[in-house]
């Protein structure tokens, strides 16, 4: 495995200290652990423990058989050789082979044995002399992070960041067995949103038969699992957290099932015919209110929306600001609006460029919008032409009195208009500007200050793009009188939406 960056899940199977100190032992746990990973379609790790027992127990205490690790470590000693034996048989049955150091002569094993991974332990994650050793080996690395601060945590991402290290994160509890009660899954969670470029996963200590933690983990975002795992013999019982070979594959299976039900990651899932079907069954369809002409530009007003609907009918569903429907035949009143008998014009991805450009300009120019305002693309002449003959308003307070903010993009221009009821002062913020009040053109810069009067013809427009301050008395929706008579009788010409700076 040559990074830890692969969407496939990875569940790692550590015999730690299971083999007892028999590697014919070991070799068993191998390959029937080996034989139920058959037939699930993941990626499979076989994880060794390396300790140099000459230089790890203190020379004083090695034969203080009172102290339990002490103990259990010196009983089940294997020479390097029969180590290696058994990373070399799970190589050949297909594990990548994964390995965990205890002190620095470990990881020059590992290297000289040639494991594909480093797992540390998590009683080892702040040990720094030990990273400093692994860190200097190529290979990627995995690491447990139970008793870890969220601060011991950060600083051991940088430590592997700056360094351009692979590697991965475990959410883990050092309670052997762990409790249900203290499984602590929602770190998992944590961890992700934390470090979101760094693959979490979730190493298991939980009773074997608990087949429900696993399913917890998948939902909540881990990709690599692992659990301590062993056979049992006359002469050998398993701890209360290692699993034996039918419970490893019950495990898989509970993996297997809660990967099916949590479906696709970062996509959108395909949706299934039967589901699409149902959806439109119970969409409302679009009918004519009134007959409508050929030609017509179908408004909100033209239809109503009712069940049921019919193949190939206009639903309510695309009826939007940002679609415009014309009639291609004539459509009798209560009929269906079919795509056979409209056509649909989607202005959606033009009206998204706009925005982008305007605040591309706006955040150019250093003036500062607030979050949220009321948005209004004017195309006096249809989106295909905003770029000739438009403008773009923010209406930041619209009470006894009018702030706005006037956008023009570059080479665009306002058409001629007069207003019967307000006045208008314009407050020149950003760029360049030209007005034309009643046939008079004046040429304008940040800073400079116009006042348009009632019943003044005016135009204005850039070369390079402005911003405009504008205060007014109150707005009127219906105060503007454009001289071209085309653009009154277009009543399309505005675009409203909420536009969010963030």
């Amino acid at each position: 495995m040559s990074n830890l960056n692969s969407a496939e899940p990875l569940f790692v199977f550590d015999i730690a200290n299971n083999h007892m100190g028999s590697s014919e032992h070991g070799l068993k746990i191998i390959r029937q652990i080996h034989d139920v990973t058959e037939g699930f379609a993941f990626s499979f790790g076989f994880k060794l423990q390396y300790r140099n027992l000459d230089t790890f127990i203190h020379a004083d205490f090695k034969t203080r058989l009172d102290f339990k690790y002490v103990k259990r470590f010196s009983e089940t000693r294997l020479p390097w050789d029969e180590m290696k034996m058994m990373k070399d048989e799970a190589k050949k049955l297909g594990f990548i082979t994964i390995c965990t150091p205890f002190d620095e002569p470990s990881v020059d094993k590992i290297e000289e044995h040639d494991f594909d991974i480093i797992k540390v332990a998590s009683c080892s994650f702040t040990d720094w002399p030990l990273w400093e050793r692994i860190s200097r080996t190529e290979k990627p690395i995995i690491a447990s992070t139970a008793g870890a601060s969220l601060g011991d945590i950060d600083k051991v991402v940088a430590f592997l960041e700056h360094r351009g290290k692979d590697f991965a994160l475990m959410h883990c509890v050092a309670e052997y067995p762990t409790s249900d009660a203290n499984l602590e899954l929602g770190q998992i969670e944590l961890l992700e949103k934390r470090f979101p470029q760094i693959r979490v996963g979730y190493s298991t200590h939980e009773s074997p038969d608990n087949m429900a933690a696993i399913k917890v983990a998948i939902g909540k975002g881990s990709s690599i699992f692992e659990r301590h795992v062993g056979l049992e013999t006359e002469q050998i019982s398993l701890n209360a957290y290692s699993a034996t070979p039918e419970q490893i594959r019950r495990w898989l299976e509970s993996a297997q099932m809660a990967f099916e039900m949590c479906g696709v990651h970062e996509k959108r899932s395909e949706f299934s015919e039967r589901g699409i079907t149902e959806l439109k069954a119970l969409r409302r369809g679009a009918f004519a209110m009134r007959q409508i002409k050929k030609g017509e530009r179908i408004g909100q007003t033209d239809v109503f929306f009712a069940i049921p609907t019919f193949p190939g009918q206009i639903t309510a569903n695309d009826m939007s600001k940002y679609s415009d429907f014309y009639t291609e035949a004539d459509i009798e009143e209560k009929a269906p609006l079919l795509d056979s008998n409209t056509l649909r014009r989607d202005i959606r991805e033009n009206i998204y460029t706009i925005i982008l450009q305007v605040r591309e300009l706006v955040e150019r120019s250093g003036v500062i919008v607030p979050k949220q305002v009321d948005v209004e693309i004017s195309h006096h002449y249809g989106v295909d032409r905003f770029y000739d003959f438009g403008l773009t308003i923010f209406t930041v307070v619209n009470r006894e009195y009018c702030k706005k903010l006037l956008i023009l993009l570059p080479k665009q221009q306002h058409a001629e208009q007069s207003h019967k009821v307000k006045e208008e002062t314009f407050h020149i913020l950003y760029g360049d500007l030209w007005v034309n009040l009643d046939g008079e053109v004046r040429q304008c810069n940040p800073g400079d200050v116009v006042t348009v009067n009632r019943e003044v013809k005016h135009s204005f427009g850039t070369d390079t793009g402005a911003i405009i301050e504008e205060i007014s008395s109150t707005h009127f929706a219906d105060d503007s009188s454009y001289t071209d008579i085309a653009i009154m009788q277009n009543k399309h010409r505005k675009t409203q939406l909420t536009y969010w700076l963030d």
